[in-house]
C-alpha cells in the first residue's frame, strides 16, 4: 500500500475535545427529559450554524437472519412514549420491523461532541396520528411519498420523475393529497438511552439510562 496523505488517513485523525464534563447528579430522572435538553442544545447549534439537522438519526434493524442494516432518517416527534419517524412500509426497515421489532437508534451530533444511542422496540402510529403529520408535510413532499416504491429497483430516474409529474398534475398545488395508505409513522419506544459526551484523551462520560420492570429507569456510568 501506498502511502497516504496524512489528511486522508483515518488513523491520524485526531478531535481532542475539552469540553464541560457529564455528571449523574446534574441528568434529568426521566431519559426523554434529559433528551429534550440535549436535543435544544443541538437544536441551538443548527441555528448557528454548527450542526447540520440535528434531528437526523441513524436507525438500525435486522433481518429475520440477523442480518443488520442501517440508514439515516428524520426524528419528527419525540415525547415520554418514544421517537417517531416515518417512512414507507413497503420499505426495506418497515418489512425488517415487522417481522424484528428490536431496533438501534444513533443521533450523531459530532460538532458538539455528544451523541446519543438508543435501543427498543418499533410499532406502528396509528393511522389518525400519521394523517395528522402527513398534512403539515409541504405539498412535493406528500406527492413523494405516493411516487416512490421506498427500497424497490426501478428502471431510471426519468420514471420516478416522471411518476412524480403524474401525480403534480392529479393533485396541483392547494389540493389536499390524500394519505398513501402503505405510509406512515413508526414509534421507538426506549429500552436503553445512552447520553455520550467527548471528553479529553479519550476519556469520555458515557451515562445510560435502562428501563426496569416497574416502569422507572436506572443509570449507571459505562466506562469510555
Amino acid at each position: 500500500m501506498t502511502d497516504r496523505d496524512p489528511i486522508l488517513d483515518p488513523a491520524a485523525m485526531r478531535k481532542h475535545y475539552r469540553v464541560e464534563g457529564l455528571d449523574e447528579t446534574g441528568l434529568a430522572a426521566h431519559p426523554m427529559d434529559q433528551f429534550a435538553r440535549w436535543f435544544e442544545h443541538a437544536a441551538l447549534a443548527a441555528a448557528h450554524g454548527t450542526l447540520y439537522e440535528p434531528n437526523a438519526m441513524v436507525v438500525s434493524t435486522a433481518d429475520a437472519e440477523g442480518r443488520p442494516s442501517s440508514r439515516t432518517v428524520l426524528l419528527k416527534q419525540y415525547d415520554e412514549r418514544g421517537f417517531v419517524f416515518y417512512t414507507n412500509y413497503d420499505s426495506r426497515k418497515a418489512r425488517e420491523l415487522a417481522g424484528n421489532p428490536y431496533v438501534s437508534v444513533v443521533f450523531p451530533w459530532h460538532p458538539i461532541a455528544r451523541q446519543i444511542v438508543v435501543t427498543g422496540t418499533a410499532r406502528r402510529t396509528g393511522r389518525d396520528e400519521t394523517a395528522a403529520y402527513f398534512r403539515t408535510r409541504p405539498h412535493g413532499s406528500q406527492l413523494g411519498a405516493w411516487a416512490s416504491a421506498q427500497s424497490s429497483v426501478i428502471p431510471s430516474r426519468a420514471g420516478l420523475e416522471a411518476s412524480y409529474a403524474e401525480l403534480a398534475a392529479r393533485y396541483p398545488e392547494g389540493e389536499q393529497v390524500p394519505v398513501p395508505p402503505n405510509w406512515g409513522g413508526f414509534r421507538i419506544a426506549p429500552r436503553t438511552v445512552e447520553f455520550w459526551q467527548g471528553r479529553e484523551n479519550r476519556l469520555h462520560d458515557r451515562l445510560r439510562y435502562v428501563a426496569e420492570a416497574d416502569g422507572t429507569w436506572r443509570l449507571e456510568r459505562l466506562s469510555p
